[in-house]
C-alpha cells in the first residue's frame, strides 16, 4: 500500500485508503461505537499498514504526552484488583506517571474496546491484569491489538495471562490450590466441593488443577469433588454456596477459588445458621486485605498482589527484550479459623 510521499501519514489518508470517511475512520481507530467489527478491522489494518499509528504514537512520545499508564482489569471493585491498582499506582508515582484504569467485567469484547480505546489516547504503557482465558483464540484479537501497540513503541505488561506473548508477572496458582487442598486433607476432610468461577477462565483451570493434584497424592479420585461453577464474585460465592447446601450436603470443606467467593460463601453459611468450621471448613485464595479482619478469619492462600501490580509497570517501563519476560511469583498457605477438623463420623 503506498505511503504518502512527505512520509506524514494523516487521518484523511487512512480514511482515503479504506474508502471511509474521516469520521469513520477516527470512530474505527478509537474503537467508539458506531462502525460494524469488519470495517473497524480494515481501517484498523489499513492505518497499521501505512504506519498511521506508529508515527500518531512516535509525535506523542516527542511531544511528552504518553506519561499515561492504562491498566485493564475485570473487576475494579474486586479487592484483588484493586491491591494489584495499589502497587502499580505506586510505582507510577514515583515515576512520574497517571493511570488510567479500564474495567471489562471479563468480556473479552469489552477487553478489546478498552485496549483500543487506550492506543488511541496515545498512553505510553499499557497493563492488563487478571485471568486470561483457556482458549487462546479468543484473546487473539486483544493479542493482536497489543502486538501492534508494542510495535509502534507501546510499552506492555501482563498480570496472570498466558497467551498473550508479552512480558508478564505470573502468580503460583497451581501450587496454591495444591497447598490450600493439602491443608484441608490435612484436617481429615475427605467430603470436598470446590465453588469457582468459569473454567474457560485459566485462573481457574490452574487453580483447580493444584487441587486435584493434592486430592490425587492423598489417594481420592478428583472427581468426587463436585465443581460448582457461578460469577467469580462475593454474589457468586453466595449462590454457589446454596447450591453445595442442596445438592451436596455431606460437604464438610468448602474450597473458594478467590477470596470474594469464599466471603459470600462464609455470608450464606452464616445466614443458614451453619457453623464455620465446625460443620464446614471455608477457604478463599488470594488473600485481600479483609480476610484477615472476617469472623472467623480466612483460611487462604496469598498473593503478593500490590507487588504483582508494581512488578508489571516495572517490567513495561524497562527496554524491552528480546523476547517475552516471565517474573513467577510465590503463593503462600495461609491458615486462620475458617478451617478446622473434619467433623467426627464425617472424615
Amino acid at each position: 500500500m503506498k505511503r504518502p510521499s512527505n512520509g506524514q501519514t494523516r487521518l484523511i489518508d487512512v480514511a482515503a485508503a479504506a474508502g471511509v470517511s474521516i469520521a469513520t475512520a477516527s470512530r474505527a481507530l478509537s474503537g467508539t461505537p458506531g462502525v460494524s467489527s469488519s470495517l473497524a478491522e480494515k481501517v484498523r489494518q489499513v492505518a497499521a499498514d501505512l504506519g498511521y499509528v506508529a508515527n500518531l504514537h512516535a509525535r506523542s512520545l516527542a511531544s511528552g504526552s504518553t506519561e499515561t499508564v492504562g491498566l485493564v482489569v475485570h473487576e475494579i471493585g474486586d479487592p484483588y484488583f484493586s491491591e494489584i491498582a495499589s502497587g502499580v499506582l505506586r510505582v507510577a508515582v514515583a515515576e512520574g506517571r497517571t493511570v488510567q484504569i479500564c474495567h471489562t467485567g471479563r468480556d473479552p469484547e469489552a477487553e478489546l474496546h478498552q485496549i483500543r480505546s487506550l492506543v488511541a489516547s496515545r498512553v505510553g504503557a499499557i497493563l492488563v491484569a487478571g485471568s486470561g482465558f483457556v482458549d487462546p483464540e479468543v484473546e487473539l484479537p486483544s493479542r493482536r491489538e497489543l502486538e501492534r501497540f508494542a510495535e509502534t513503541g507501546g510499552r506492555v505488561a501482563v498480570i496472570g495471562r498466558h497467551h498473550l506473548g508479552v512480558d508478564a508477572v505470573l502468580p503460583d496458582n497451581t501450587e496454591g490450590g495444591r497447598d490450600i487442598a493439602g491443608h484441608v486433607l490435612g484436617l481429615g476432610h475427605r467430603r470436598l466441593a470446590v465453588i469457582a468461577g468459569s473454567r474457560e477462565l485459566t485462573t481457574v483451570t490452574d487453580r483447580l488443577a493444584g487441587v486435584h493434584e493434592a486430592m490425587a497424592a492423598a489417594g481420592l479420585d478428583p472427581a468426587s469433588a463436585p465443581v460448582i461453577e457461578g460469577e467469580f464474585t462475593r454474589e457468586g460465592g453466595r449462590v454457589c454456596a446454596r447450591t453445595v447446601l442442596a445438592e451436596h450436603p455431606e460437604t464438610t470443606a468448602i474450597l473458594a477459588l478467590n477470596d470474594d467467593m469464599a466471603i459470600g460463601c462464609l455470608s450464606e453459611l452464616r445466614q443458614a445458621g451453619i457453623p464455620v468450621p465446625g460443620r464446614i471448613s471455608v477457604t478463599g485464595f488470594d488473600d485481600v486485605a479483609v480476610a484477615g479482619d472476617l469472623s472467623p478469619g480466612l483460611t487462604t492462600v496469598r498473593l503478593p498482589m500490590a507487588e504483582m501490580g508494581a512488578r508489571a509497570l516495572g517490567l513495561a517501563l524497562k527496554e524491552p527484550g528480546r523476547r517475552p519476560r516471565r517474573q513467577r511469583m510465590p503463593a503462600e498457605l495461609v491458615v486462620r479459623d475458617s478451617t478446622g477438623p473434619a467433623p467426627t463420623g464425617k472424615r
